[in-house]
């Protein structure tokens, strides 16, 4: 998400930054290239316009005219101006009423409202520890109804039974009963869509929202829709009492023009964005702080840890810290536990973003960072060493990796690779280890700590 804009962004900055002085020319340069790539990146005209006269008042005040680092300072100042523009901080979730809780799913058809009603339920059940039931008011779309029970059985999350010959109301009133019968935490609707918005779907909506009172009535969205997803936003904003947004299929958004102007446009925060058809480790909460460091290159190390330790476990990363620490320890199995691990992440494409300077690499590049091939060729190397091998891999010698290259499928030259490349982690991993610094303490450390030394700005 957003690397074009990125890169437009990263390129219009690197003149400014390490200048010692920014004259009102640099400053009117700078801005033309920031509004030329928010355009470019699909964000609403009138959107574009606020932001661009906000960051200018700031750029031409003494906040950079007096700086040592002005050149910094307006980055700075783009930062803060993004974060604003996207609601400042994360907002979540208000599920503080009476359970069961009710969130309301509305949205077009096409947008993954069903999905993303399992992504919600399984994020609640993992995160929140909430008690959630499902239940689908598709009745035009009866394979909406098996889609969220086939959803539901994978992520262990129970499904309402629903039957397309039923009214929604009816569905909606006996779902309610059961999950207060069941002394459910949580109780997610997902509502009927239309290929465009209609009297029909919104008055369906109304009377859903008037039976079940939902504590949230989110409106989910396709974030690669750009434009249109800003105006269908504004429209059920228009007809329901929206409490906030969920973006989807953001990985497919290049642009990220919608997630810019939603906010800005509809008054309603983002409160969640989706990424990937996978529905486990398919939702990220929004934060515009986090999101505005992504768009200018900087990273989400804060994200990036959180997703680490989610999806490894403390115990885990606990053991990895150690054996870092150490200096030793570190074999092929655990190396094969890595690229398993990352590849249960989402493989390098769902870190890259978060990760600084990547949007600034070429495209060839990303895309070649994002591929699972090469990683799977490493692991299928790996599987077929034998135990003692994985655990002393200096055993290896010129026999042992024709066989391994001929049991893999892989040629002799990538086992020499791979063992190289082995060798120099392992170096690196010492290096890193001493004095409990680096990938070690990353891993065990809190995450909220890394807010403490501010924004790499200067």
């Amino acid at each position: 998400m957003f690397d074009n804009l990125t890169q437009k962004l990263s390129q219009s900055f690197r003149n400014l930054r390490g200048q010692g002085r920014l004259s009102e020319d640099n400053i009117r340069d700078a801005l033309r290239d920031v509004r030329m790539a928010l355009l470019e990146a699909d964000v609403a005209l009138p959107v574009v316009k606020d932001f661009i006269q906000a960051v200018r008042e700031r750029a031409l005040g003494e906040e950079v005219t007096r700086s040592l680092t002005p050149g910094q300072v307006f980055i700075k100042i783009v930062h803060d101006e993004l974060v604003a523009l996207m609601g400042a901080t994360n907002d979540r979730l208000d599920l503080q009423v009476r359970p069961p809780a009710v969130i309301l799913l509305a949205g077009l058809q096409g947008s993954g409202k069903t999905t993303t009603a399992a992504k919600l339920a399984l994020w609640l059940t993992e995160r929140e520890k909430k008690r959630v039931l499902l239940v689908s008011t598709d009745v035009y779309r009866p394979a909406a109804m098996d889609q969220l029970r086939n959803l539901g059985r994978d992520i262990g999350v129970e499904v309402f039974p629903s039957d397309p010959s039923q009214a929604p109301l009816t569905i909606a009133r006996d779902a309610l009963a059961e999950a207060q019968r069941k002394v459910m935490d949580v109780l997610i609707v997902d509502t009927a869509g239309r290929l465009h918005v209609d009297e029909e779907m919104m008055r369906e909506a109304k009377d859903l929202a008037a039976v079940v009172q939902p504590a949230e009535l989110l409106f989910v969205v396709d974030a690669m829709t750009g434009q249109d997803a800003v105006n269908t936003a504004k429209a059920f904003d228009a007809a329901l009492p929206l409490t906030g947004v969920i973006l989807t299929k953001a990985d497919g958004d290049a642009r990220g023009g919608a997630a810019l102007s939603i906010r800005a446009v509809t008054g309603k925060p983002i409160k969640f964005i989706g990424v990937g058809e996978k529905v486990r480790k398919g939702l990220e909460p929004f934060h515009p702080d986090r999101m505005a460091s992504r768009i200018l290159g900087m990273g989400d190390i804060v994200s990036l840890v959180e997703q680490v330790q989610q999806d490894v476990g403390q115990e885990q990363a606990q053991r990895m810290t150690e054996k870092l620490r150490k200096g030793k320890g570190f074999d092929l199995e655990d190396f094969r536990e890595q690229l398993r691990q990352l590849e249960r992440m989402g493989g390098m494409a769902s870190l890259m973003d978060k990760l600084p300077g990547m949007g600034e690499l070429p495209a060839e590049a990303q895309s070649a960072l994002a591929d699972q091939k090469p990683m799977r060729r490493l692991e299928a190397i790996i599987n077929s060493m034998t135990p003692q091998e994985r655990r002393h891999p200096e055993i290896i010698k010129a026999s042992r990796r024709r066989r391994i290259a001929a049991g893999s499928g892989t040629t002799v030259t990538e086992v020499n690779r791979l063992l190289k490349q082995f060798e120099m982690m392992q170096k690196m991993f010492k290096k890193m280890g001493k004095g409990g610094k680096g990938l070690g303490r990353l891993l065990g450390m809190n995450p909220r700590n890394l807010l403490k030394g501010g924004l790499p700005f200067s």
